[in-house]
């Protein structure tokens, strides 16, 4: 039997390592590039249009913005304004999408990017911000607003960006271990703290002001502003190791489904050293508001390199550094889909199709839709069919059709039971 294989929804040219996707437009948001080495890779970010052809969910090129000598390493989406973390730097982007009316003003002009599917007339990246991409019937605009340093180590890069959820914040880290607090879009810092000993590998912004962050330190920590609340301890109800040392890798807040004032937070802990045996890697739900581990389940001995949580809190989607893909049910941190070696190198971020505006009407007959990125330059698409229920009037007339027959034999064998 031969290995499953993903779909290969686009190719870059240039290695990818952020991900979003805007539930308004349906745009899948890709980015990444060779970084400032002179090796003729280029940087940018990939506007995708995400359509149904066929019954078959495909993408092709819209809009290329290039981001010149900068690679974007991270991105953070809050409405139409990207946050994206290059090098030391935040920069803010904003895009916007309109229909085009009259004729298409770019039908001459080439393109040297290529990608499956790319648009007939789809513009080169622009040399200035602010460029146009036209294509037939849809115009986007991509314009450059504020930037800042946000990390200051002696090698600086920073490593997570997340908006709060009115949008108003956004939080930065990076390798100097401090987390920085930014007005948007102004980007004026309202918040500096040092959070970690050594680098911060991700941060999650819940709705009530807390702050989760992780880091190199193998500490994850609850923060109120600048102050600590606690620190997370995923042993205390699930397994201990006395040879293995582990740290978390990843963070994230995803709602409980039909319970929407509740929140789950998810950790990802991986082993901090590689050991000539492979040891397991774990995935752990918590309690948004006490902070209490609920359940831990391995998640596989490949080690696990990015997490995502569908927009109702449903899934789960993991990639691992050996190009792997799965989604697991976040209720039980049951596995339903996995991939070996989707990609064959690290994922470097994977995004689920949102829930609400376009997505379903992208999503067609499956329950979801989890794209990945990796260092390939390729972006694949995992979908999960629709899982088979049996309706509730069957079931009530499987019920009533037991009571009639347990009734008869009654009467059968015991003559005038009834």
């Amino acid at each position: 039997m031969g290995r499953r294989r993903a779909p290969e929804l686009y190719r870059a040219p240039f290695p990818l390592y952020a991900l979003q996707v805007d539930p308004s437009t349906g745009l899948l948001i890709a980015a990444g590039g060779g970084g400032a080495a002179k090796t003729g890779i280029k940087n940018g970010v990939h506007f995708l249009q995400l359509e149904q052809i066929n019954g078959r969910l495909s993408a092709s090129l819209l809009h290329s913005h290039d981001t010149e000598t900068r690679a974007t390493m991270n991105l953070a989406l809050a409405g139409n304004i990207l946050a994206a973390g290059q090098d030391a730097h935040c920069q803010l982007l904003r895009f916007q999408t309109h229909q085009q009316k009259g004729k298409n003003k770019a039908e001459k002009a080439g393109s040297k990017e290529q990608g499956p599917r790319q648009r007939k007339g789809s513009a080169p990246a622009e040399k200035k911000s602010g460029a146009e991409t036209h294509q037939e019937g849809v115009e986007l605009r991509v314009e450059n607003l504020q930037a800042v340093q946000t990390d200051f180590g002696p090698d600086p890069l920073q490593k997570v960006v997340c908006f709060n959820h009115d949008n108003t914040l956004l939080a930065t880290g990076g390798t100097d271990g401090y987390i920085r607090v930014w007005k948007v879009p102004s980007l004026e810092k309202v918040l500096e703290f040092k959070a970690h000993e050594g680098e911060i590998e991700d941060l999650a912004l819940g709705p009530d002001g807390k702050l989760v962050t992780v880091g190199w330190d193998l500490k994850a920590s609850v923060w109120q502003k600048d102050q600590l609340v606690t620190h997370l301890h995923w042993q205390e109800n699930g397994p201990t190791f006395s040879n293995t040392t582990y740290r978390y890798q990843a963070c994230r807040f995803g709602q409980v489904p039909d319970q929407p004032a509740s929140l789950r937070l998810f950790t990802v802990q991986i082993p901090h050293k590689r050991l000539r045996q492979p040891q397991p890697c774990y995935l752990t739900a918590w309690d948004g508001s006490t902070f209490l581990p609920l359940r831990t389940k391995s998640c596989g001995h490949e080690v696990i390199s990015c997490l995502s949580v569908s927009e109702s809190g449903t899934f789960l989607g993991l990639g691992t550094v050996t190009g792997s893909v799965a989604i697991y049910i976040a209720f039980s941190l049951q596995r339903l889909y996995y991939v070996r070696e989707a990609h064959g190198i690290v994922v470097t971020d994977v995004a689920f199709l949102p829930e609400k505006g376009r997505g379903p009407e992208l999503l067609g007959s499956h329950e979801t839709a989890l794209f990945s990125v990796a260092v390939d330059s390729r972006c694949q698409m995992h979908l999960l069919p629709s899982r088979r229920s049996v309706p509730v009037w069957l079931l009530l007339l499987l019920c009533v059709g037991l009571i009639v027959m347990t009734i008869l034999l009654l009467q059968s064998a015991f003559p005038g039971f009834l």
